[in-house]
C-alpha cells in the first residue's frame, strides 16, 4: 500500500495529471458522461429533423411561416430547459447530486420517446417544453459530481471529457439521421425513429444506481454545515442556525453575485450564439445546396464534421485551460467563434466552403464554447451552493437564449437570408471576448 503510494507521488511529481485517478473515479466520470451523450443525441437530433419534422406536422396556414414555428420549437425546448435546470441544480445541493441525475434521465428519457408521437405543431411544443424540464438537471450534477471527486490536477481534463459526451451525443445523432436517410423508413415519417432511439436513456439509470457514488465531498459540507458561496465568504466554516437557501446565498454575497452575472452573461453568449446561429448551420447548408440541384446530402456530412471539430475540442479542452489559464481559454473561444461564424456565413458560398469550415467552426462554436461551462463555474463556487451555481450559469442564459432562435426565425425574412441573419447575432461573440478578463483566474486552483 505504501509503495504505490509513494508511486503514485513520484507520478504526480513527473507531471502525470491521471496518477491518482481510481476506478471509482472513472465509474464517476462514465455515468455522468453517458448521460451527458443522450442528452446531446436529444439536442441535435432535434435540429436535424427540423425541417422533415414541421413538413409533416404544419397545416397549410402555418407552413407560410416556417422560419418562425422553427424558431418557436427550439425556443420552447430552452426554455423547459433552463426552468428544469435551475429547479434541479438547486435539489441536488439539498437532496444529492445522484438522486436528481437518476430522476433526470429517466424523465427526458420518457418524454423524448413520446414526442415520436406528435400530431401537432402544439403538442410537439408541449412535449418539448416537458421534455427540457426534465433534461435540464442532467448536466449540472454531473458537473458536480466530477468537480468533487476528481483531484485538482485532473479536474479540468475530468470535465472537458465529461462535455465531450454531448459530442458523442450528437455524433450518434447526426449519424442516425443520416442513416435514416438513405434507408427511408417511414418515409417523411422518419424524424419519429429519431425520438424513439432518444427513449433509450431510461435503461441507464439502473447503471446509476449501481456504480455512481454519492459526492463525499458534498455530504461533509452539509454535515459541516458550510454554507458559504466562495472561498472569500466569512459563513464557509460557520455553523449553527437554519441553513440559508442556496439561490439566496448567491445573491447576498458580494463576490458572490459578481462571479454569477459574469459567467452567467457568458453563458448567454455561448448558449445564445449557438442556438440563434450554429443551429442554422443544416438549413444553410441545405439552402446552398438546392442552389446547386441538390442530389447530395451536404447536410448531413456538414453535422457529422461540425460535431467531430466539437468532440476534439471538449477532449483537448481541459489541457487547454489548464496550459493556458481559464481567462485566455475563454477569450480564445469566443473569438474563434466570432471570425467562424464570418467565415462560414460571410464567405462561404457552396456546400463544399461551408464543409470545410464546418469542424473548426465546431470546435469553437459548439466545443470550446460548452466545455469552459463544464470546467470553469464550478471552481468559483464552494460545494455546498455548488449545484445551484453552475445550473443557474448554465440554465438561467436557457432562460434569455430561448428567445434567440425565435428572434432569428423571425428575422431570417426581414434580413433577407439566414447568412445576414447569423453574421448579426454572431456578434454577440465580442462580448464573450471582453468578461473574462472581469473574472479571477482560477488555474492553480484547478491543478
Amino acid at each position: 500500500m505504501l509503495e504505490a503510494t509513494q508511486t503514485q507521488q513520484l507520478a504526480q511529481a513527473q507531471g502525470k495529471w491521471n496518477a491518482r485517478l481510481t476506478p471509482k473515479h472513472w465509474k464517476t466520470l462514465k455515468g455522468a458522461f453517458l448521460g451527458w451523450i443522450f442528452d446531446g443525441y436529444e439536442a441535435l437530433a432535434l435540429v436535424v429533423v427540423l425541417s422533415p419534422l414541421l413538413a409533416s406536422l404544419m397545416t397549410p396556414e402555418q407552413a407560410a411561416s416556417k422560419p418562425f414555428y422553427a424558431g418557436l420549437v427550439i425556443g420552447i425546448t430552452l426554455l423547459g430547459w433552463g426552468i428544469g435546470g435551475l429547479i434541479g441544480g438547486v435539489l441536488a445541493d439539498y437532496v444529492g447530486r445522484k438522486t436528481v441525475m437518476m430522476w433526470s434521465v429517466l424523465l427526458y428519457a420518457l418524454f423524448t420517446g413520446m414526442t415520436a408521437f406528435s400530431d401537432s405543431i402544439a403538442m410537439l411544443c408541449a412535449l418539448r417544453f416537458i421534455t427540457g424540464l426534465a433534461m435540464g438537471s442532467e448536466w449540472s450534477t454531473g458537473i458536480a459530481l466530477v468537480a468533487e471527486t476528481w483531484p485538482p490536477e485532473a479536474k479540468a481534463k475530468g470535465a472537458g471529457f465529461l462535455q465531450s459526451g454531448f459530442g458523442w451525443g450528437t455524433l450518434a445523432a447526426a449519424f442516425i439521421w443520416y442513416l435514416l436517410q438513405l434507408v427511408g423508413p417511414l418515409g417523411v415519417d422518419a424524424w419519429r425513429i429519431m425520438f424513439l432511439v432518444g427513449a433509450v436513456p431510461a435503461l441507464f439509470v439502473l447503471y446509476i444506481r449501481k456504480d455512481v457514488d454519492e459526492s463525499e465531498e458534498w455530504i461533509a459540507a452539509v454535515k459541516n454545515e458550510q454554507w458559504g458561496a466562495t472561498e472569500a465568504s466569512k459563513a464557509s466554516k460557520e455553523k449553527g442556525g437554519k441553513r440559508p437557501f442556496t439561490l439566496k446565498q448567491l445573491f447576498t454575497e458580494r463576490e458572490a453575485v459578481r462571479r454569477i452575472v459574469l459567467t452567467s452573461i457568458l453563458s448567454v453568449v455561448s448558449i445564445a450564439g449557438w442556438w440563434a446561429v450554429s443551429s442554422w448551420l443544416t438549413e444553410y447548408t441545405r439552402t446552398l445546396a438546392a442552389a446547386q440541384g441538390g442530389g447530395f446530402h451536404w447536410d448531413s456530412y456538414v453535422s457529422l464534421l461540425y460535431t467531430v471539430g466539437a468532440i476534439v475540442a471538449y477532449m483537448v479542452s481541459g489541457f487547454m485551460a489548464d496550459g493556458m489559464g481559464r481567462r485566455w481559454f475563454l477569450f480564445l473561444t469566443f473569438a474563434g467563434s466570432l471570425v467562424t461564424t464570418f467565415l462560414i456565413y460571410g464567405f462561404a458560398t457552396t456546400p463544399l466552403q461551408v464543409l470545410v469550415f464546418s469542424p473548426i467552426n465546431g470546435f469553437f462554436t459548439l466545443g470550446c464554447a460548452f466545455a469552459w461551462l463544464a470546467i470553469y463555474p464550478s471552481e468559483l463556487f464552494n460545494t455546498s451552493v455548488r449545484s445551484t451555481a453552475v445550473s443557474f450559469v448554465f440554465n438561467s442564459a436557457r432562460l434569455v437564449a430561448w428567445f434567440f432562435p425565435i428572434a432569428a426565425g423571425s428575422m431570417i425574412k426581414a434580413f433577407g437570408g439566414i447568412a445576414p441573419t447569423a453574421m448579426a447575432f454572431g456578434c454577440i461573440y465580442i462580448i464573450g471576448m471582453a468578461l473574462p478578463w472581469f473574472l479571477p483566474e482560477t488555474v492553480e486552483r484547478g491543478q
